[in-house]
């Protein structure tokens, strides 16, 4: 797996923090200011409110893996040496949802509901893309 050939992020004012955050190997989301409710994707207003009022908070790193698929066909050149891959979809502790790919399991051992860790093994020029396995594995 070469996770420096993946696609890159697309960057913005709003997801910025976030990558920064990744690139220290911290998992940030916003957390709307009236609700106490997390959410992602990064976005300018509470979807909660509809109110630009939030702050940025650490999120534990733990979830559990709400659904995958197992992608058999390239999509991205980057990520051919990788095939057969999966990308989760994982729920937050903190409540949303992150899709992402698994790390130190393979996708015949994963199972909807299995408790996973965040994992920040690296990625395309400078980025560092959050991944999850298994949360007894956690480092």
């Amino acid at each position: 797996m070469s996770l420096a050939t993946r696609p890159k992020p697309v960057i913005d004012v709003w997801n910025r923090p976030f990558w920064e955050a990744c690139r220290e190997h911290r998992l940030i989301l916003q957390r709307c200011s009236a609700t106490g409710k997390c959410f992602f994707p990064p976005a300018p207003v509470s979807p909660f409110t509809g109110k630009p009022a939030w702050d940025w908070v650490t999120a534990s790193g733990g979830g559990e893996l709400w659904s995958f698929v197992v992608f058999h066909q390239s999509y991205f050149d980057g990520m051919k040496d990788e095939m057969p891959y999966p990308v989760a979809m994982v729920k937050l502790d903190e409540g949303p949802y992150l899709m992402t790919n698994l790390v130190g399991i393979d996708a015949a051992e994963a199972t909807i509901g299995m408790r996973l860790a965040v994992r920040f093994p690296g990625g395309p020029d400078g980025f560092v893309l959050p991944q999850f396995g298994p949360a007894e594995q956690a480092s």
